[in-house]
């Protein structure tokens, strides 16, 4: 029973239907045409080639306004498309450029030094707290993670027995530049540029 339910639902039983209906479709059109004439026009049906060239051409005619409706979607749709597809790129991208690298300590600080020239406090804020990150690492005080964020970095600080102000200092501010749409300022930079010089120094001090 089930076999027999398959078979009559398949896909070869639908297209064996469907070219039946239209043959009793044609044969029913010819016999309306031919209806007005009487006797008159001879008994005949059409030829199963004849039927199975027009069953053909219905197929190709149903085919050609299925690629141009599915055509007419793409061109409407494939905006849409792309720009999903570029954000998500885009985030794939920036989720990568956020990923720690093996930059020095002297790099960030270049770097620090070279945004600060330009104006740009809010990197040269944000290369500072990198290159803090990065000497914690260094020293073997915290190692660095990517997944790591700056509250468990404070937490971490705390237990560590290390001044936490300057480091709230430049985690504040970064939290700052992530978070919220304040400008960062010169002052701003000045004061990350103290703290990280006190953390520098109170490690030398602990060393000595």
């Amino acid at each position: 029973m089930a076999a027999e339910s398959f078979a009559k639902t398949s896909w070869g039983w639908q297209l064996s239907q469907l070219q039946r209906q239209l043959g009793e479709w044609l044969e029913y059109q010819i016999s309306r045409w031919r209806s007005p004439f009487g006797g008159n026009l001879p008994n005949w049906s059409i030829l199963p080639w004849v039927e199975n060239l027009l069953i053909f051409m219905f197929w190709i005619l149903l085919l050609l306004f299925s690629v141009w409706v599915v055509g007419k979607l793409w061109q409407e749709f494939s905006p849409y498309i792309y720009s999903q597809f570029t954000k998500v790129n885009n985030k794939n991208n920036n989720t990568t450029d956020t990923q720690p690298k093996n930059v020095s300590v002297a790099e960030w600080l270049e770097r620090s030094q070279q945004f600060y020239r330009q104006g740009n406090y809010g990197d040269a804020c944000r290369c500072l707290y990198l290159a803090t990150l990065q000497y914690l690492h260094d020293t073997k005080v915290i190692p660095k993670k990517a997944s790591r964020t700056d509250g468990e970095y404070l937490q971490l600080l705390q237990l560590s027995a290390t001044p936490i102000q300057p480091y709230e200092t430049l985690i504040t501010t970064h939290e700052q530049l992530c978070f919220s749409d304040r400008t960062i300022s010169s002052d701003n930079y000045q004061q990350c540029q103290q703290a990280y010089g006190e953390i520098t120094s109170n490690e030398l001090r602990v060393k000595s």
